[in-house]
């Protein structure tokens, strides 16, 4: 990928006065600065010649190819956008990051922290509005917003309330980016999924729902504490629905290549004596557990 890249003047040292400085046109150079007493304090550039200093200290490259570029959009900022968005950051996924929501207090707020973050990773530029013009020619857009679970409430329960909330934000991002891939987050997610499939009237691989990923990573997670090792070494897959109506499938069980069924071939059963099947049961209450105790999952 090629970067038009920002190039500041290298520092020169002051073997007189044993000090670097940099050289910003207007300011001092490093051989008039060293006929110049310093006594500790540094030299800056007078207010009046401040103006030039970014344009002396940039300077870019005039035969640069055409810049590749991937933008990525989040609709919801609440917990799972958020998530999401600290996410695509780490990983350094896009050159641009679109944050939208309705609540805009937040949405900056939330915007202007991650901004804050750029010192430590490859940051996007992030751009956000309550405003879908924002997502304009994304390449990925994640949605996230819609109604949220509430305490002992099915995911089922949300159908009605998020598939209105879908109608608008659907026509709004085939309005700005009709070329985008779309990843469904919203519960209940496979529903969804289909909705926005249908809304959207993408192709069928261009709309992708998180699905049972989630079940999985805990289905995992909890194979891994029943057994006292990593869940890194845990492998298989939790299909079907997600929650409640998903189904392990215990025949592609493996821990780190051992086929549980080759160990145990009741798991999974009613007969089965270390009762495995209780391990998925703690799958789908894993989610109302938290909800129960944290508000929410992210």
């Amino acid at each position: 990928m090629s970067w038009t890249v920002p190039v500041v003047r290298a520092s020169q040292r002051v073997s007189s006065a044993g000090a670097n400085f940099l050289c910003l046109g207007m300011a001092l150079c490093p051989s008039q600065a060293a006929h110049m007493p310093l006594k500790g304090a540094w030299l800056f550039t007078p207010v009046s010649k401040m103006t030039t200093v970014k344009s002396e200290l940039v300077e870019r490259f005039t035969s640069e190819e055409p810049v590749h570029h991937s933008k990525v959009s989040i609709i919801g900022t609440g917990s799972v956008g958020m998530a999401c968005a600290t996410s695509i950051l780490l990983k350094g996924l896009s050159d641009e990051l679109a944050l939208v929501d309705l609540d805009e207090g937040k949405l900056k707020g939330k915007t202007m922290d991650l901004q804050h973050f750029r010192p430590f990773v490859k940051m996007p530029n992030i751009v956000c509005s309550k405003d879908y013009l924002v997502i304009a020619n994304s390449s990925l857009v994640i949605i996230t917003a819609g109604a949220r679970q509430e305490k002992g409430e099915r995911r089922l329960n949300l159908v009605q309330r998020n598939v209105a909330i879908f109608k608008l934000m659907i026509s709004s991002i085939v309005q700005y980016s009709p070329l985008c891939k779309l990843i469904i987050v919203s519960n209940p997610v496979d529903i969804l999924t289909y909705v926005a499939w249908k809304l959207s009237a993408f192709s069928k691989n261009r709309v992708v729902g998180s699905s049972c990923n989630l079940d999985t990573a805990r289905f995992r997670f909890l194979i891994g504490q029943k057994l006292g090792i990593h869940s890194e070494s845990c492998h298989g897959w939790i299909l079907r629905e997600h929650g409640d109506s998903s189904v392990p499938v215990w025949s592609g069980v493996n821990i780190a290549g051992f086929p549980l069924k080759d160990l145990n071939s009741d798991t999974g059963t009613h007969k089965d004596p270390e009762q495995w099947k209780n391990v998925h049961k703690e799958v789908i209450a894993s989610a109302y557990e938290i909800i129960k105790m944290k508000g929410y999952t992210s």
